[in-house]
Parts: C-alpha cells; structure tokens; sequence
C-alpha cells in the first residue's frame, strides 16, 4: 500500500507497506518531487484514484461483479515481500539516522582511515616484503 503526503518544500513522501515475517513493515522515503521516482509514484496515485469510481455501484442500484471483485482484489491484496537482506539494509539505516553517525561514517571511510585504504596498503606491505624475501632467495642461489 501506498501512501502520499505532499509537503511545501518540494520533497514527496512516499510510505510502503511490505510482509516480513508476518508482520507489516512500513517503510516511508522522502524524495525530491521531481525526481524519477515520485513522477511514477504520482502517476500510480492518479491510476487508483481513478479506477476506484469507476468501481462504485451505478446509480441505478446495479452493481457490476467485475468492480467489486477487483475492488475486493484490491483491499484482499498480497502485501509486497521483504527479504532478509532488504530488511537488515532498513535497519542499518534506520538505526544510522537515530544515531546520527551517517556523515562520520562517510568521513571515516574516505581516506587513510578507511578500510579499504588499510586494506590496500597491507597487501602491498606484504607483496614488497614478498619481493624482498625472493630478491635475497635469488642472490643465494646463484654462486
């Protein structure tokens, strides 16, 4: 299920229900109004708003089977799966957001304190020693 909340700032929020673990996990993104994604989100809401009248009873009393079943389709409907790794991606998040340490995690990646700097400068640490040790091997061997 879907749900919109327009705001002055030019920001939509747009708020999903998923099914994990037979609980309901809403997970509500703010995004920029002109953004890709809120063009489709708009354009979605406008597509159910209009197809729900016509799902209505006529104003002759005579209701159509075929709109109340897909409205009864509708309301009935399978909410959207949520995998583990989807989940455990939202809490991290979510749990980034509460703590406020999204920037100095950003901060704390890039450069020399980075895992991934410490990473690089340890394997090539070990294969300059790797050299070292095969140049005096060699210097050995050849009498």
């Amino acid at each position: 299920k879907l749900q919109e909340k327009p705001k002055d700032s030019g920001k939509v929020t747009i708020t999903k229900t998923f099914d994990f673990a037979g609980e309901e996990i809403k997970v509500t993104k703010e995004v920029d109004s002109n953004s890709k994604e809120a063009k489709s989100f708009l354009k979605q809401q406008e597509k159910l708003q209009s197809a729900a009248p016509a799902a209505l009873p006529t104003v002759s009393g005579v209701k159509r089977p075929s709109g109340m079943s897909s409205l009864l389709g509708k309301i009935g409907a399978k909410k959207q799966k949520m995998s583990t790794l989807e989940k455990s991606k939202l809490d991290w998040e979510t749990f980034k957001e509460e703590e406020g340490i999204v920037e100095e995690l950003a901060i704390h990646n890039r450069g020399k304190d980075g895992y991934i700097e410490r990473k690089a400068f340890l394997e090539r640490v070990d294969h300059r020693q790797f050299e070292i040790e095969r140049d005096i091997r060699l210097s050995r061997m050849k009498p």
